[in-house]
């Protein structure tokens, strides 16, 4: 959030007043509810409008194939072209796989990014550009060094609705085997990684854990221990001024709205949709997954992300996508026709992809050693070009963005990179990807560092 309040003179710190209001409300998630809706009012005052829209991340955790789902290249040889044709979508010019027929019913709601690249084939290294904007991590050195862009984003915005977590991980957050991994708020604090449901949700008895009092604890008793632990907040602060302070009270501010109101048990509650909309999403884990973020994004979540595994498919390629893509395509294609239809589509941005994409050569099966001696041939890792969909939250539908070349190795036209990405999201979501926040060094890094607002989509 930025207050435009004209330029002044330097304070003594060197810095003018404009730019010290900025500071200063960079470090909201420290900032009581008062202070917040205090400088919501102002920022209205001056003009500058707020929004409550929400992102969902669906996350191919493993790396999906350009080639076998949104970038078909039908005119490049056999062993590179895959083993699915392509179909026309609703919009001239998208075609997309053979396999993704229901999101070709509705590619006018959403856009392909064909050029998306980071340029690395380590998992680690790609998950945590993609997620963080960010590299320096690798297989070798996995510790993720900066925060997840949900993270950035509800630290400063927060939940769209009191009561409702603003960060929210299906099943869980977890990227390439880390939990959360570049899930996490890393330098920002725990406070900021997502509130994971776990369990699922496809399951008859599905339940959140961490949405009920304990046994014997009622909401008075509840109250009672809060106001004495306020008591010893000033003893503990003394003595000990860390971040750490920050984390307990975020959390148990969160933990004391989340068991004592019931908006954020009643959206977890799936079993509330009717049977035509969950079959409509697919009784699978996936598809569950997405109905679940939609509720949640519908009750004031700001940040959604579910996690699909499994797409390292480096042998038996062929097997593993006809088991995946459809589900991925009921589920797509279902939420993108829900949050249509409950006029939801312009306040939420749906994102779809992984840490990179396949090679565009067909291995031979063998993963080094004889051919097929792993099994079928499959694609490996390929960092050099990728395909993203993008999809509502005021944004263009409809657009192709971007192309790869002949082959689907390289970008061809408007190469993108991640903060190309991270700059639209946080334009969506309203927010200023200049704001800078302290590591663990106290030195200020920007929420963004390169990159800017795809605006082929504005």
């Amino acid at each position: 959030m930025r207050i435009l309040a004209g330029k002044s003179n330097a304070n003594c710190a060197g810095v003018n007043r404009r730019s010290f209001f900025q500071v200063g409300v960079a470090g909201m998630g420290s900032l009581s509810l008062a202070s917040i809706l205090r400088a919501k009012e102002t920022a209205r005052q001056h003009g500058l409008t707020t929004k409550q829209t929400s992102v969902i991340l669906l996350w191919l955790d493993g790396g999906p194939s350009q080639h076998d789902t949104y970038d078909p290249k039908p005119e490049a040889p056999r062993e590179y072209a895959g083993i699915w044709d392509p179909i026309k979508t609703v919009v001239p010019g998208m075609d997309i796989t053979e396999l993704f027929p229901l999101q070709a019913k509705v590619a006018d709601k959403f856009s392909i990014l064909r050029s998306v690249h980071h340029d690395t084939g380590d998992h680690f290294t790609g998950a945590h550009w993609m997620l963080t904007g960010r590299g320096g991590v690798n297989g070798a050195m996995k510790t993720g060094k900066y925060p997840f862009v949900g993270s950035v984003a509800t630290k400063v915005a927060g939940a769209r609705q009191q009561g409702m977590p603003p960060y929210v991980s299906i099943p869980y957050g977890m990227s390439v085997g880390l939990r959360p991994g570049y899930f996490g708020g890393n330098y920002l604090g725990n406070q900021y990684d997502p509130f994971e449901a776990e369990g699922d949700t496809n399951a008859d008895k599905f339940r959140v854990k961490n949405l009920s009092l304990p046994k014997n604890l009622t909401v008075s008793r509840l109250e009672d221990r809060r106001s004495l632990l306020k008591h010893f907040d000033s003893l503990r602060r003394y003595a000990d001024v860390s971040k750490k302070f920050e984390a307990m009270d975020q959390f148990e501010q969160q933990a004391f709205e989340l068991v004592t109101g019931d908006k954020a048990r009643i959206a977890f509650e799936i079993e509330r949709e009717s049977t035509e909309t969950r079959e409509r999403y697919g009784r699978n884990s996936w598809g569950q997954s997405t109905l679940l973020a939609r509720r949640l994004v519908e009750a004031g979540t700001t940040f959604v992300t579910c996690h699909f595994g499994g797409w390292d498919s480096h042998w038996d390629h062929q097997a593993r996508m006809e088991q995946y893509l459809p589900k991925v395509d009921q589920a797509v294609s279902a939420l993108f026709s829900d949050l249509d239809q409950r006029g939801m589509l312009d306040d939420v941005l749906v994102l779809v992809m992984g840490e990179f994409g396949r090679t565009p050569k067909m291995n031979d099966g063998g993963n080094g050693g004889p051919p097929l001696s792993k099994g079928t041939p499959g694609r490996d890792h390929w960092g050099n070009v990728m395909s993203v969909l993008i999809g509502g939250g005021g944004l263009k539908g409809g657009q192709v963005v971007g192309s790869s070349d002949r082959l689907g190795e390289r970008p061809a036209s408007r190469p993108l990179r991640p903060g190309d990405i991270h700059h639209t999201i946080f334009h969506v979501l309203g927010i200023d990807p200049e704001l800078h926040f302290s590591d663990h060094t106290g030195r200020p890094i920007v929420a963004i560092d390169h990159g800017g607002v795809i605006t082929e989509l504005i």
